[in-house]
């Protein structure tokens, strides 16, 4: 399923299976996870690219082909790995000399730079892919490979804040609250105002409280996570939390941020944004994925459905990750 033009439908087409060079892989992909990000991507939020785009980002694959050199020697045909935003760094740059490959000047992404999941077969760089924990379902694993490490990196980023709000209960903020209350901490919820569904599904994965964005909890927060891309809802978190407080923005573009009164950030409040995701985030998610253990709830859609998952996503209709679904396994 290939985007031709920004704001437009994916396309069905047809393509030949590239071959591997060395260091790569090609997997027979058996699903992919519809990530936020791919919508950006199809809306024109991210800046246009000059080539025809196959998004994509949360794949699970097999390895049908092997492009040997040491970088591939621990892969194996047939074996189940995964495949992530992050999809090729300089090794070059002062970012990745300083162990900040996530934002490496010449990164490429998948799903967008390099073709991504929505597909048959997909082209990785066997550097960047991941191996993946046994008790999961290959629709069950896609999400962890964007939602799962993208708010696990956002996470981290509240230090060891024990009263989370978490502002967008969707695919990532379901994994995350199930990690935040293992860790023992305190999860609240902050919804569209009305969306009920989303309020119970949120109780369901240990919320304490869910109520409605533009509402205040019923105490004072240590950090906020936002993975709703709303702008406005910067203001309300730094209401929300309390002196040295951290408001975490995890997603890869949000809409204007609206002037606020310095008094709302003063008292050493912070507000970080996180971009992409190193190797290491992923090692050591998929590592503790079973210990919780993640549960990922998922709506699965044929490749054919890309369209339909994505304006499904647009529209909050999903509770957890929609995932496309390749193989029945």
């Amino acid at each position: 399923m290939q985007l031709l033009e920004i704001g437009k439908p994916l396309r069905l087409v047809s393509r030949d299976i590239v071959r591997p060079a060395p260091g790569q892989l090609v997997l027979r992909v058996a699903a992919c996870g519809v990530c936020r990000t791919d919508l950006h991507i199809v809306d024109g939020d991210l800046p246009a690219l000059d080539h025809p785009i196959v998004p994509g980002h949360e794949v699970v694959g097999h390895v049908a082909e092997i492009g040997a050199s040491a970088a591939t020697d621990a892969f194996s045909i047939g074996q189940r790995v995964g495949v992530p935003w992050l999809g090729w760094t300089c090794g070059r740059c002062r970012y990745c000399r300083s162990g900040r490959e996530n934002l490496c000047d010449n990164a490429r992404f998948t799903g967008y730079h390099l073709d991504g999941g929505y597909a048959d077969y997909v082209l990785a760089d066997g550097r960047y892919c991941f191996p993946l924990p046994d008790g999961y379902s290959d629709a069950e694993a896609a999400p962890l490979l964007c939602a799962g490490l993208i708010g696990y990196r956002t996470l981290t980023m509240a230090g060891d804040a024990q009263r989370l709000g978490i502002y967008g209960f969707g695919a990532a903020a379901h994994i995350v609250a199930q990690i935040a209350r293992f860790q023992g901490r305190q999860v609240y919820a902050f919804v569209r105002p009305g969306d009920d569904k989303a309020k119970a599904f949120a109780r369901t994965m240990g919320a304490a409280w869910a109520g409605d964005s533009n509402e205040a909890p019923p105490e004072l927060l240590d950090a906020a996570l936002l993975f709703a891309p709303v702008g406005a809802l910067v203001p309300a978190a730094l209401r929300a939390v309390s002196k040295g407080g951290t408001v975490v923005c995890g997603g890869i573009h949000m809409s204007a941020i609206p002037s606020f009164p310095y008094e709302l950030l003063w008292g050493e409040r912070r507000i970080v944004s996180v971009a992409n995701l190193t190797r290491r985030d992923g090692e050591e998610l998929l590592a503790l994925a079973p210990r919780v253990p993640i549960r990922t709830s998922v709506e699965i859609f044929a490749l054919e459905q890309a369209n339909e998952a994505l304006r499904a996503l647009r529209e909050g209709r999903l509770n957890g990750a929609a995932v496309l679904r390749l193989q029945e396994t």
